[in-house]
Formats: structure tokens, sequence, C-alpha cells
């Protein structure tokens, strides 16, 4: 698995959102934009984590962050897991598994002693000019917004 590092340039992509709308990287141009790759939508530490930026989402908003959710799931169950969290930024149903690839976190993973392929838990802080100024691998659930913020 090669996962982009900071100071590489992030690769386009245009995906559909839980809603079916296109969403590119080329949308948030001129904006910073944090990109959080998690593993299934509605599961535990996966909702912990997409809660902690919703609930923190006017701070970032404030830093002049937009955030954008990736996993591999359906828009239905993208759609379903948004509704019941009210999460206010998009969530893109990746099911070809494109921009995760793009992104590298796609690879071998353990868990409970058996070894998959899966998305990796991993967020990236990407600049108005498109480059990635921040890359976190261990990223904690609870308190992930304040990792994002933390140097910002």
């Amino acid at each position: 698995m090669t996962t982009l590092k900071v100071g590489d340039k992030a690769p386009n992509f245009s995906q559909l959102d839980e809603q079916g709308n296109t969403i590119s990287l080329s949308d948030y141009k001129g904006k910073k934009l944090v990109v959080f790759f998690y593993p299934a939508a509605s599961t535990p530490t996966c909702t912990v984590e997409a809660c902690n930026l919703r609930d923190h989402y006017k701070e970032l908003k404030d830093k002049g962050y937009e955030i954008l959710g990736v996993s591999a799931d359906t828009q239905k169950k993208q759609s379903n897991f948004k509704k019941k969290h009210d999460f206010p930024y998009p969530l893109l149903a990746d099911v070809d598994k494109s921009v995760i690839k793009a992104f590298g976190v796609w690879g071998e993973k353990k868990f409970m002693g058996r070894t998959f392929d899966g998305i990796h838990r991993t967020t990236f802080v990407i600049d108005e000019k498109g480059v990635i100024e921040k890359v976190i691998e261990k990223v904690k659930s609870k308190v992930h917004a304040s990792q994002i913020l933390e140097d910002a």
C-alpha cells in the first residue's frame, strides 16, 4: 500500500456522493479540504469518528476547512448513515474504490487474527492549491477534529 504523503498533489477525482451528486476535487479549488477515509458506514468506530467531525463542524469551517467522507459503501448505505447522524458534509459512495485506491488507503489489514484487504482509516488535509499538507494515519476517532486542527 502506497499512501500519498505530505507535499504530494492530491489526485483529481470525481465520484458520486450519498445523494447522487458528482463531487470532484476541483469543486474545492481555493479551499482547504479534509478527506477522511473510513472502513464502513454505521460501524461503531466509524460512527464515533464521523460524529466527532459533525460535532466540531463549525470550528473546522471557521478555520476554513471543507469536509468530505469516503468509504466503499453504496449510496443508499451512505445516505442512511448521513440521515441517521445528521452529517453536514457529503459522503462519497466510492463503490469502485477509485478514490480510495488513488489516495493509497486500500490494502492488507489484520483484525482478530484474520488478514484481509480493506480501507485503512486515514485522513488527508489538502491545501487551497490541491497539495496534501497533513496525513493522519493514526486516527483517534473520539478526538479526530482536534487532530486535524493541531498545528492548523
